[in-house]
């Protein structure tokens, strides 16, 4: 079972701030500008996804060298990853999904865990082990707005943070939903603007998102 400490420290991070931003750094050296351009601009609560070679230094990195900023894991998909993210100090870890291994080795850790849940079945199995705070992702592949809605009414006890395919003129109509704690985001990061190191639009973008609710 997920433990109720581990539950509100979850619901802790995720009120920080109305969007995460869902960060794949490619390189070491753009972690820290990136993340304090981000936390700068009002969004302290950052996951950065296990899906480049660079993933694990960068978090290090961000955790050592940015003043508050709240770092997750993304994409943590296996038990081991589970316990590496936890050992290098994470405040918490993502997945995109679930399964039964990685839930068991989730009740070993002191770091909590955002499990994904998208059908009623998902969602309910989830909350049967004590999740109330589930990812929805893909968001709008899955459904979107009209799916989390429609969760809602007979799953009003699990708050969501929807990821996947969520952009700013989308954002607004998904953070009125009242079982949406926040929402992942990547737009405040530009491929473009990391690559070019262009720090002051991220940080300008991410005003706008930390705006939004």
């Amino acid at each position: 079972m997920a433990s109720e400490a581990k539950q509100k420290k979850v619901e802790q991070a995720l009120k920080a701030a109305p969007v995460v931003p869902v960060m794949v750094i490619d390189e070491v050296v753009q972690a820290v500008p990136l993340a304090r351009a981000l936390v700068n601009g009002g969004l302290p609560v950052l996951e950065i996804t296990l899906r480049t070679a660079s993933a694990l230094d960068s978090i290090r990195a961000i955790i050592a060298e940015v003043e508050g900023a709240i770092v997750g894991a993304g994409t943590v998909m296996s038990p081991q990853q589970l316990h590496e993210v936890a050992k290098i100090g994470c405040a918490f870890a993502v997945s995109p999904g679930h399964t039964a291994k990685l839930l068991d080795a989730a009740e070993d850790v002191e770091m909590p865990l955002l499990p994904g849940g998208v059908t009623a079945s998902e969602v309910m199995g989830l909350l049967e082990r004590g999740y109330r705070f589930q990812k929805f992702f893909p968001a709008e592949p899955a459904g979107g707005t009209a799916t989390l809605s429609s969760l809602a009414s007979p799953i009003p006890q699990v708050k969501f943070c929807p990821t996947g395919g969520i952009n700013y003129a989308l954002a607004p109509s998904y953070l009125k939903l009242a079982n949406v704690i926040t929402l992942g985001g990547s737009w405040m990061a530009p491929k473009a603007a990391v690559s070019a190191g262009d720090w002051a639009t991220i940080e300008k973008l991410a005003r706008e998102a930390a705006s939004l609710r």
